[in-house]
């Protein structure tokens, strides 16, 4: 504990510094502005800022406090668009678009992204203080998830999808299965046949994860728009001047820790990240909290729950990444690109060798999540006031903001092409009342299912009982199981009985 005290003591003689402090603000603003960008994401913040980072000259400390800062701050502002625009900012901010917009909706728009700011900065900083405690540790026991373990974990995740959203759970396994087929496209990495790619060679590499949420949620958004101003059912949205409240922190105290929690461990798993995270707090909390069958139309703790979540996963992927070397999420797979320009080896060595980086980059994300909330609580009035913008314009703006950002990214003419038959897949899906978050969340976790699934069975020589030989494996399956089975069996045991049918005696 004395070395977690004094290497503390270190990391903020370092993030204090007043220009290191004037990044982790600059990270922390024009990440927020990066994030709020519909399909940008964290992980192509960092990756653009990069360069100039390293080609300013910066110390490695600084370089480093900078692009965690913008980190940061992309992961909260992908939630300004998911609660006003009902467009995810990435796939860690799908689950917010739930009650996010819902809220916005009602005229809550203060509200929820004020709440959102809260819940992400009791999140992040619960999840530095459990990364600066247990980090090592941590670290040790994450490493010995196989691949194997990760099937599992897949399928848990795909389990909750159950009774994830929505009132169908047919509809919601079957929006999750579209997200797996969309997964398969592209060649098939062992065998090298192209799978479902109809002789297109634009898409032999794959539909990129900004693809499918651009056009899923963004276009689907815009078509919706039009079609509403066409029939005439268009309306203004109600904005009032909402904040967060000390009740609705009370209300919401023990989903944000629970969630926290949940993301922090789920964080720290390699190649897991924020989409998993918030799924699996969302789904916990619905079947924990959803008693009235709130959730989805607006309820608080189905808006903190993905956002503390989100928040603590972005810390807990900090972890392999700095005590391994192992990076926990894509974003922190850029991070660890940084580190190794500047000829830095991560792992347990480098909090012992390079204490000023290691304990610097802790400390700034201690200020970091201060930043963020000094900085975005003051906006969330002029951040609300977007919605005053009359939907005739905000329908092309949200189509601007989608071209520009693919093209930006992507470059490929074929792609916008893409998003606007997705946008059109997406608009028909709405129609026939299906939610989007499990197509978005199956093609998220489709490729993590698949790849782990091939390794897994490498490994064993195409033995499937590799996927139940550890004991981390079957308490997933076991999770899993109860996650489908105790809902069926509560719903059953609560049925109201006939009158005059006996005690004890089912229907």
């Amino acid at each position: 504990m004395d070395a977690v005290f004094s290497g503390l003591a270190t990391g903020f003689a370092v993030a204090l510094d007043p220009f290191n402090l004037m990044l982790v603000l600059l990270g922390c603003f024009f990440g927020t502005l990066i994030g709020a960008l519909p399909g940008i994401g964290p992980i192509n913040g960092v990756a653009i800022l990069l360069p100039i980072a390293y080609g300013l000259g910066f110390p490695p400390e600084s370089a480093l406090i900078l692009l965690a800062g913008i980190y940061y701050g992309a992961e909260y502002g992908g939630r300004i668009s998911s609660i006003l625009l009902n467009v995810p900012g990435d796939a860690g901010a799908v689950m917010t678009t739930l009650d996010g917009n819902p809220m916005a909706r009602n005229g809550e728009a203060g509200r929820a992204l004020s709440l959102s700011a809260v819940a992400s900065f009791i999140g992040g900083t619960f999840a530095v203080i459990l990364m600066s405690l247990f980090a090592p540790l941590l670290a040790k026991f994450a490493v010995t998830f196989s691949p194997a373990d990760y099937v599992a974990l897949m399928v848990f995740a795909f389990a909750s999808l159950a009774s994830l959203v929505g009132k169908n759970p047919t509809k919601t396994l079957l929006g999750a299965l579209i997200g797996l087929m969309l997964a398969t496209i592209g060649i098939d990495a062992n065998t090298g046949i192209a799978r479902y790619t109809f002789g297109i060679p634009d898409i032999l590499a794959g539909i990129d994860f900004l693809i499918v949420v651009v056009g899923l949620f963004g276009m689907a958004e815009l078509l919706t728009l039009v079609e509403h101003q066409v029939s005439g059912k268009l309306k203004a949205l109600p904005v009032d001047n909402s904040f967060v409240r000390m009740s609705d922190i009370a209300k919401t105290k023990w989903t944000i820790l629970r969630c926290s929690i949940i993301g922090f461990f789920i964080g720290v798993l390699p190649g897991t990240g924020a989409s998993v995270a918030s799924a699996v707090a969302y789904g916990t909390e619905k079947r924990i909290c959803d008693t009235e069958g709130t959730f989805g139309k607006g309820d608080m703790r189905g808006l903190a729950a993905p956002e503390a979540a989100n928040n603590a996963a972005a810390g807990g992927a900090m972890v392999p990444m700095l005590t391994l070397g192992i990076p926990g999420s894509g974003t922190t797979a850029i991070l660890l690109g940084a580190l190794l320009m500047f000829n830095i080896q991560p792992g347990p060595m480098m909090f012992t060798q390079r204490p000023d980086i290691a304990w610097g980059l802790i400390a700034s994300m201690y200020v970091g999540n201060v930043a963020l909330l000094v900085i975005n609580l003051p906006l969330v009035g002029l951040f609300a006031r977007m919605l005053t913008i009359p939907q005739h314009y905000l329908t092309p703006l949200i189509a601007i903001l989608a071209f520009i950002g693919i093209y930006t990214i992507v470059g490929n003419p074929f792609d916008l092409l893409l998003i606007t038959g997705l946008g059109l897949f997406g608009w028909f899906l709405r129609k026939l009342d299906f939610s989007l978050a499990p197509v978005i969340l199956g093609f998220v976790l489709g490729g993590l299912f698949e790849n782990n699934l091939r390794r897994a069975l490498s490994i064993s020589g195409g033995d499937w009982g590799i996927l139940v030989a550890d004991w981390k494996s079957v308490t997933l399956y076991g999770l899993a199981a109860l996650v489908v089975v105790l809902p069926l069996w509560l719903a059953r045991r609560n049925r109201p009985r006939p009158e005059g049918a006996p005690v004890g005696v089912e229907d």
